[in-house]
């Protein structure tokens, strides 16, 4: 069996994400304080606080797994980087995105930060159509 190696620019970036995992653990105990009401909350910040923690863990994984991928493409130069940190990129905008829109007393809708979602989501569909296309054409 074939076992193929990652590049050190993947191998430092799982890395990274990997240690994010800490954070999200965090983001699950305050969950739990959220759930128990002892943190006051509308209705609309506990559904963007649910979604936030739910990419969190979601794409963190999306994003190992894509870097398990990157290094088997044939992708050069700014399409490798987009293959290579656009999952991991959206890991933490998309989440970050969803608790700042948020944020603030009493909130019933999202604030002038949702724009942090939405780069985000761009950062994530650029780097699986990236990789797609580059495991495809490899």
């Amino acid at each position: 069996m074939q076992t193929m190696a990652l590049s050190t620019e993947s191998r430092m970036i799982a890395g990274v994400v990997l240690l994010t995992i800490v954070t999200i653990e965090v983001g699950g105990w305050f969950m739990t304080r959220i759930a128990r009401g002892a943190v006051p909350m509308t209705d609309f910040q506990r559904s963007f606080a649910r979604a936030g923690h739910g990419h969190a863990g979601v794409l963190v994984i999306l994003s190992l797994v894509g870097l398990l991928y990157v290094d088997a493409t044939s992708l050069t130069g700014a399409m490798l980087w987009i293959a290579r940190l656009g999952l991991p990129v959206a890991a933490i905008l998309m989440p970050a995105g969803f608790f700042a829109a948020s944020a603030g007393r009493n909130a019933t809708g999202p604030n002038r930060f949702v724009w942090v979602l939405w780069i985000g989501a761009l950062s994530l569909t650029a780097g699986v159509i990236s990789l797609g296309v580059g495991l495809l054409t490899a």
